[in-house]
C-alpha cells in the first residue's frame, strides 16, 4: 500500500489536477462529434464528451486501486479501480487509454485492450461516453501525484469489500459493475 500523502513523499502540488482549458470533443448520444469546447465549458454545461477507463491488473490478477486527489474536478477524494480520464479533441479512445494509463501510473509501454463502451449518466448533470479497456502491468509504478493520493493492488475480493464500504467514483463503480457482468464466467 502506498500513501502518496506520507510525509516521506513530496507534498502534492498546489495546481489543480484538472486542466479546465483542455479542448474536448463534444459528442451526441450516438458518440458523433458535434464540435469542440474547453473542458470548463463541457463540465459547466453538462455536455456529453468522451472518457477512457483502464482496469490495470498485475500478473497475479490484482487490480490497481487508488484514491483520487482532493484537487480533482470530478469526485475529488473518491476511490477508483480504473485509471483514465477525458479523451482530447481529435484523439482516439485507444490513444487516450494508453496516454492516461501511462500518465497516472507513471510508466511507459502500457498496452491496453478495449472491452466495451457505454454512455454514462449520473441522471442529473453529467454524461459521457465511457470506453473501457484493460491492461496488465508487470513492473513498478510511480503514480502521478496530482492525480493519485493513495494506491494499492487489490484482489477482486478485497475490491468487492472496499466497494461496499469506501466512496468510489460513480462512473467507475458503474463501469466495474458492467465489467463483471460482461466478462465470461470462469
Amino acid at each position: 500500500m502506498a500513501d502518496m500523502e506520507n510525509p516521506e513523499n513530496p507534498a502534492l502540488p498546489d495546481a489543480p489536477a484538472t486542466d479546465l482549458d483542455e479542448i474536448l470533443d463534444v459528442v451526441d448520444e450516438h458518440d458523433r462529434v458535434l464540435r469542440t469546447a474547453p473542458r470548463s465549458e463541457v463540465y459547466r454545461d453538462g455536455l456529453i464528451h468522451r472518457c477512457v477507463f483502464v482496469l490495470v491488473r498485475d500478473p497475479r490478477g490484482r487490480i490497481f486501486t487508488h484514491r483520487r486527489t482532493d484537487t480533482k474536478a470530478f469526485a475529488p477524494g473518491a476511490h477508483d479501480c480504473f485509471v483514465g480520464g477525458v479523451v482530447g479533441a481529435g484523439e482516439s479512445y485507444a490513444e487516450a487509454a494508453v496516454r492516461e494509463a501511462e500518465e497516472e501510473l507513471g510508466v511507459s509501454g502500457v498496452r491496453t485492450r478495449p472491452l466495451f463502451r457505454f454512455l454514462y449518466s449520473d441522471g442529473d448533470r453529467y454524461s459521457w461516453w465511457s470506453d473501457i479497456h484493460e491492461a496488465v502491468w508487470d513492473g513498478p509504478v510511480d503514480p502521478q501525484r496530482s492525480e493519485v493520493a493513495w494506491y494499492d493492488w487489490l484482489t477482486e475480493d478485497e475490491l468487492a469489500d472496499r466497494l461496499a464500504t469506501w466512496e468510489f467514483v460513480p462512473d467507475g463503480r458503474e463501469a466495474y459493475r458492467r465489467y463483471l457482468a460482461l466478462r465470461p464466467a470462469d
